[in-house]
C-alpha cells in the first residue's frame, strides 16, 4: 500500500501513488510475530528481558519503526504476552488452542489470523528470536513484494561453512563433501559461500498462503542479511552471550529526547519524614551533595507534612524531609548532560511535594509538572508541544495511574517495589526500588539506548528531522 514516509515531501508521495499500480495501492501489509507461551528450552522465552527489553519487544519496534505495516500484531495464547505486546504498540490476535500446540506450525497459526483478518492481502511473519532484526531490513524486503512484483520474501544469511555427507553410526561408508573439492580447497576471500535461510522474517501474499500453503512460493525472493544482523536466541541459548550480541547489533530506536519521572515512590520512597533533631540547620535547597548515607534532603515546613503515597510523619514545627538517593541525581545529571529533558511529576494530591515544587527543582535542575489522578491527560499535552511521538519519550512510574503513560512510551520502567501493574506495563525492569537507585538504574538503560540509535543514525546516514 502506498502511503507517505516520514521526511518525504507531499508532492513526490503523490506521485509516487499515481505511479502506483491500482492494485498495490489497495494493499493491506501486517507484521505478524508469533509468540506461544510454551517454551521448551527458556520458559515464556518470548518475553524474558534480554539487555533490558523483552525479547519480543526488539522485534516490535524494528517493525513499528519501520513505519511500513498498515498494522503489527502477536499471535499469542499467553495473557502475560499479550499485555507486553500491547505495552509495545502491537495488536493481538488471540490464537485457538488448535494452533497452540506444541505439533502446530507457523503456517497454521498464521492461516488461522488471515482467516479472521480478511483484509490483510500480505502478511510478513517476524521471529521473536531475532532481536537484531532492524527497520532498513524490513524496507527493503518489502519493496521486492510491493515494487517488483514477488510473491514471497524471506530472509537469508551467507555462511561459508563446508559441508560433509553424514554417515549413519556404525556404517562402513565413507563421508563426502557436498560443497567443496578437497583437493582444490578455497580460500574464504575467494567463496562466496553459501546462503542459509536466518528465519528472521518471511514476507508472503494472501493467496500464497492460504490458496497454496505455503509461506514461499510463486515468485520467489531473498533478502540478504549481515552475520552480525542474524542472532536467533533459538541458537543462542547462552542468554548472556546473546545480550551482548544485541548491545553491539540490535536496533534501539530513534533515541529519547524527553522523560518523564513521578516523583514519589520513583526519585524518592514515597515518604515525607523526619530529617533529624529539630533544632537542626536548614538544608540548602540550591544543590544536592552526595553523603555517607547515599541520601540528600530537603527540609519541608509543617504545612507540607502530608503525602499521597508512604509513611506521613507530622510535627508542629519545621523538621521534615524528602530524601533523593545520590545515585538518582547522578542519573539525572547524566540525562541532562546527554541532551535528555527530564520532567518531574508531583501528584495534585500531595500536598508535602507540592509545596516543594520549587525546592525540587532547584535541588534537581530538572522542570517540575503537577498531575492529576490520570498523568497521561496532563504530560500528553507537553509530547504535543514539543512535537514528540510517543516512542521519542521515556516514562517513569510507580502505580496502576502510571500504566497508560508507561505502555505509551518508547522506553518505560517501574522500581522494583512498585505496584504490579506499573511493573507489567513498564518495558524495562529496575533492579533497585523507589528512592533508592531506581532512577538511576533507568537512566542509564536510557542512555545505553540512545547512544546505540545515535551510532545507528550515522552509519546507516539517517537524519533524524526526517522522522
Amino acid at each position: 500500500m502506498a502511503t507517505r514516509k516520514r521526511g518525504m515531501p507531499e508532492e513526490n508521495a503523490k506521485s509516487e501513488e499515481a505511479e502506483s499500480p491500482k492494485k498495490l495501492r489497495s494493499r493491506h501489509v501486517a507484521a505478524l510475530i508469533l509468540a506461544r507461551g510454551g517454551s521448551k528450552g527458556i520458559p515464556l522465552k518470548n518475553i524474558k528481558p534480554l539487555a533490558g527489553v523483552p525479547l519480543v519487544g526488539w522485534v516490535l519496534r524494528a517493525a513499528i519503526d519501520s513505519g511500513e505495516f498498515d498494522s503489527v500484531w502477536v499471535s499469542t495464547d499467553h495473557d502475560e504476552i499479550e499485555k507486553i505486546a500491547k505495552s509495545w504498540g502491537a495488536k493481538v490476535h488471540r490464537r485457538s488452542q488448535e494452533v497452540s500446540k506444541d505439533s502446530s506450525t507457523s503456517l497454521e497459526t498464521i492461516q488461522e489470523f488471515l482467516k479472521k483478518n480478511p483484509d490483510v492481502t500480505v502478511v510478513c511473519n517476524i521471529q521473536a528470536t531475532s532481536p537484531c532484526l532492524h527497520p532498513t531490513h524490513l524496507k527493503e524486503a518489502l519493496k521486492k513484494i510491493t515494487k517488483d512484483g514477488y510473491d514471497s520474501v524471506f530472509s537469508v544469511v551467507r555462511r561459508h561453512q563446508f559441508r560433509w555427507k553424514e554417515v549413519k553410526k556404525g556404517s562402513d561408508e565413507c563421508t563426502k563433501p557436498e560443497n567443496l573439492n578437497p583437493a582444490k580447497r578455497p580460500r574464504r576471500q575467494d567463496w562466496n559461500g553459501e546462503l542459509i535461510e536466518n528465519g528472521s522474517f518471511y514476507f508472503a501474499t494472501r493467496d500464497l498462503i492460504m490458496k497454496e500453503g505455503r509461506l514461499q512460493g510463486g515468485r520467489v525472493a531473498y533478502f540478504e542479511m549481515e552475520p552480525q544482523h542474524s542472532v536467533d536466541i533459538d541458537v543462542d541459548i547462552d542468554w548472556p552471550v546473546a545480550e551482548q550480541r544485541v548491545l553491539r547489533y540490535g536496533y534501539f530506536g530513534r533515541g529519547v529526547s524527553l522523560m518523564f519521572c513521578e516523583v514519589s515512590g520513583c526519585l524518592t520512597d514515597g515518604r515525607v519524614h523526619l530529617s533529624g533533631s529539630l533544632d537542626r540547620p536548614a538544608v540548602s535547597s540550591a544543590g544536592l551533595s552526595d553523603t555517607d548515607s547515599g541520601v540528600s534532603s530537603a527540609n519541608v515546613s509543617e504545612s507540607e507534612a502530608s503525602s499521597a503515597k508512604g509513611s506521613v510523619h507530622s510535627r508542629d514545627t519545621e523538621g521534615f524531609s524528602v530524601s533523593i538517593h545520590s545515585r538518582d541525581t547522578a542519573g539525572l545529571r547524566k540525562l541532562k548532560k546527554d541532551d535528555v529533558e527530564v520532567v518531574l511529576l508531583i501528584s495534585e494530591e500531595n500536598v508535602a511535594l507540592r509545596q516543594m515544587r520549587y525546592k525540587l527543582k532547584m535541588m534537581t535542575g530538572c522542570e517540575v509538572m503537577l498531575v492529576g489522578e490520570d498523568p497521561l491527560k496532563d504530560v500528553q499535552s507537553m509530547v504535543e508541544k514539543r512535537k514528540l511521538d510517543w516512542k521519542d519519550v521515556a516514562y517513569m512510574g510507580c502505580d496502576a495511574a502510571s500504566a497508560s503513560c508507561l505502555h505509551l512510551a518508547g522506553l518505560s520502567a517501574a522500581p522494583a517495589d512498585a505496584q504490579p501493574d506499573a511493573i507489567r506495563a513498564g518495558k524495562f525492569a529496575c533492579k533497585q526500588g523507589g528512592g533508592a537507585g531506581a532512577v538511576r538504574d533507568f537512566a542509564e538503560h536510557v542512555l545505553v539506548q540512545k547512544q546505540q540509535a545515535r551510532l545507528q543514525m550515522k552509519q546507516d546516514g539517517i537524519d533524524r528531522n526526517c522522522f
